[in-house]
């Protein structure tokens, strides 16, 4: 099975392929424009790129929108995640203003909500989350964005999202969650 994958996240591309076995996860062509993440959920976010790519490419296509919420700020940043630290704010910008603003310990989930969308077909929204806290500092090199500061609840030894292997990290992670709903929809709605 071929996809679409509206993204232009290179980190989202590796992350996915590794996610969806037996998916062929093709990058949106060069020139395409997604529409902006203005929606007011997670999943209106997925569903504008995936509908938006299966449009103009007159195939199926799948998206996704991530982000982190802090109990300590309300949920924020949320989908506004990328853009915490305003407009082109890098990983490291959106990172810090996260540790400046919640206590080291104060709980954080990540959300993920994939889209899956054909020309003229129903659509599908997968939703997984990952629960943990916020890390008295950053540690570890594998992941992004938020990764070096999140401890997941899933681990006992306390090591952050970015300290953990590929496949530690995709067994419990937000993003592999909703991958693996998806997966298994795909599997049961089009087997062989």
């Amino acid at each position: 099975m071929r996809l679409v994958l509206a993204t232009r996240n290179e980190h989202k591309l590796r992350e996915l392929g590794r996610m969806l076995r037996g998916v062929a996860l093709e990058p949106l062509p060069e020139g395409f424009e997604l529409p902006p993440e203005d929606g007011a959920t997670f999943a209106a976010n997925a569903l504008a790129k995936a509908r938006a790519a299966a449009a103009a490419l007159g195939r199926a296509a799948i998206a996704d929108d991530s982000g982190i919420e802090a109990e300590a700020l309300g949920g924020a940043p949320g989908i506004r995640s990328a853009r915490f630290a305003g407009p082109g704010a890098s990983d490291a910008e959106n990172l810090a203003l996260l540790r400046e603003r919640a206590p080291a310990g104060s709980r954080l989930r990540y959300v993920c909500v994939m889209a899956y969308a054909e020309p003229g077909a129903a659509e599908r929204t997968f939703e997984g989350a990952c629960t943990g806290t916020l890390a008295a500092s950053a540690r570890g090199s594998g992941g992004f964005g938020y990764d070096p500061a999140f401890v997941p609840g899933d681990i006992a030894d306390g090591r952050t999202m970015a300290e953990l292997s590929d496949a530690e990290k995709d067994a419990i992670s937000h993003r592999g969650r909703a991958a693996r709903a998806l997966l298994g929809w795909l599997e049961e709605a089009r087997p062989g």
